[in-house]
């Protein structure tokens, strides 16, 4: 082999070996950078902006819990940027999914950080996504459970509640047919058969009623509504049925309030606290209705002069279906629902209501709203264009 050729074979070798060694250097810093960002504690670019864009609460948290980015959605459990995972559980799933031995999504109960206060069910899932850091990725489930626990209770508690006028309707029409030749037994019976109907159509109005108001898709009719309306309206409903008992209604307090909401449903409200208050005092008795200016909010509160309620039935008493004196209330034909669809009714206008009562003193309720701003521009009505011939 001359020398030309001796030559061009050593630098294309040259040139091969140059190839070579540069590979090996680009692969090694690359390998390099890799080791580097798979050992450094920082979040990357990339990650925090899939964070962001994550509607549901998740965190990125590293071999000490402490949270190395995080979704707007989890700042309501406490979880932000910085802080310390301070659930035990979710620092085990952590080190679990870290450590190679992670399980299938689990659900845990977290407490809320910011108002409302208070436990959520969460499902959650972890997968680490370097050697240092892993995703917590939380579903909130508390309403889905909710309505399903809602669902159960409803089915149970109405199944057993219209056993009784069912039944009853059954053996009068059995009791008609067989005193069908004697017309002072058949008014009785129809009588009661009128009753027993009655009953169950007021408890298929309630629990339509209740539905509607635990409904999250139930859209207000919402106004400037007035308090003096809807006492006023609220009185009107029940002042038969008062002076059939010899019961007096009085109002008093503030007036002139307002409170942003739908009227239909804060006079049914408020008309379901005077109907019990006239149930359960005594004749000869009055119900007080009293409206106070709380600043911010309007209270309304309604007094009966009844046997007050036990200490251990005030828990339950907002519960559907439940019934503090269950032989007082057959004999006025009470359903069990009206202070649950008062206080699911107050809760859907962003307010409360409250209990006060001892055994032998009666009971006062409480409903308490936000007040409307009275600065608040009211809209103003459109202005007759006048006409040449009109005023001429």
């Amino acid at each position: 082999m001359d020398t030309p050729q001796l030559a061009l074979l050593s630098l294309l070798v040259g040139v091969i070996m140059g190839v070579a060694a540069a590979l090996v250097v680009v692969a090694a810093y690359r390998a390099r950078d890799r080791a580097l960002a798979e050992a450094s504690p920082r979040l990357s670019e990339s990650a925090a902006a899939m964070l962001a864009a994550i509607a549901e609460p998740a965190v990125v948290v590293d071999a000490s819990a402490t949270v190395m980015g995080s979704s707007a959605a989890a700042a309501v459990f406490g979880l932000t940027d910085g802080a310390s995972v301070p659930v035990p559980e979710l620092r085990a799933l952590a080190h679990g999914a870290r450590s190679g031995t992670a399980s299938d999504p689990v659900t845990l109960t977290l407490r809320r950080s910011t108002p409302p206060v208070e436990e959520r069910s969460v499902i959650v899932t972890a997968r680490a996504i370097s050697p240092r850091l892993v995703l917590l990725l939380m579903r909130d489930v508390t309403a889905q459970e909710r309505m399903e626990q809602m669902r159960r209770d409803f089915v149970a508690n109405t199944s057993h509640e219209l056993k009784t006028p069912v039944a009853s309707v059954s053996l009068l029409a059995e009791a008609i047919q067989a005193a069908a030749e004697d017309p002072d037994q058949v008014r009785a019976f129809g009588a009661r058969l009128q009753a027993e109907t009655e009953r169950l159509v007021t408890l298929t109005d309630r629990v339509m009623n209740l539905s509607r108001l635990q409904g999250a898709d139930e859209a207000m009719r919402v106004t400037d509504v007035s308090i003096d309306d809807v006492v006023a309206s609220a009185v009107a409903a029940h002042t038969v049925a008062a002076e059939a008992a010899d019961v007096r209604i009085v109002v008093g307090g503030a007036t002139g309030l307002h409170v942003p909401g739908d009227s239909r449903v804060l006079v049914d409200a408020v008309g379901n606290l005077v109907a019990n208050a006239v149930a359960y005092s005594p004749a000869g008795s009055s119900v007080g209705i009293g409206v106070k200016d709380a600043g911010a909010a309007v209270e309304i509160s309604v007094t009966d002069r009844g046997s007050g309620i036990a200490p251990a039935d005030q828990e339950r008493v907002f519960e559907r279906f439940y019934r503090a004196d269950q032989a007082r209330s057959r004999r006025t034909g009470g359903t069990g629902l009206g202070l649950s669809i008062v206080k699911h009714a107050v809760q859907r206008h962003g307010g409360e209501v409250r209990l006060w009562s001892k055994p032998g003193q009666g009971a006062t309720f409480t409903i308490r709203l936000p007040r409307a701003d009275p600065n608040a521009k009211k809209p103003k009505k459109p202005k007759k264009i006048k006409s040449k011939t009109d005023g001429e």
